[in-house]
């Protein structure tokens, strides 16, 4: 064979592989972010909801402090569920974004595999067709040695 097979698109594709692990990179990092926020937020909700009972039997400034402190942890669920909604909005832009970069990799991947199958057609040809000439060669040489002593 004539030499190993070499891409032209090869920085391309080590462009586009850089590309997707960048946006996986930053995909991990929005499910990151987004599981926080939800995990406070599911923190939140368990405070609501051990503090929620106001007992009659407490002081009203007890009362009053607990409402405040229930209307605090109200306010902040409303807050991280707005938040939450936006996290879940960047993970699918980011999502988006890796398949998007995948499918571009993958596309110059594909071209490479194929270059290469045809390259090594080509050079399976061009090796079957020098040992069909050394064989030819062979049996010329040894045909004229036969008849020539005759």
């Amino acid at each position: 064979m004539s030499g190993a097979y070499k891409f032209r698109l090869q920085k391309l594709l080590d462009i586009r592989q850089d590309f997707e692990d960048k946006s996986k990179l930053e995909f991990k990092e929005a499910q990151r972010e987004k599981n926080m926020v939800e995990k406070e937020l599911n923190s939140l909700k368990e405070n609501y909801s051990a503090h929620r009972n106001i007992d009659a039997y407490e002081s009203i400034i007890q009362q009053k402090i607990k409402q405040n402190y229930l209307n605090a942890l109200n306010y902040s669920i409303d807050k991280n569920t707005i938040v939450l909604e936006d996290k879940g909005k960047i993970l699918e832009q980011k999502r988006e974004k890796l398949k998007l970069c995948q499918v571009e990799k993958k596309t110059v991947e594909i071209l490479k595999e194929k270059q290469k199958i045809s390259f090594l057609k080509e050079q399976n040809l061009i090796e079957q067709k020098s040992n069909d000439e050394f064989a030819l060669f062979a049996f010329i040489r040894n045909n004229t040695r036969i008849h020539g002593n005759k």
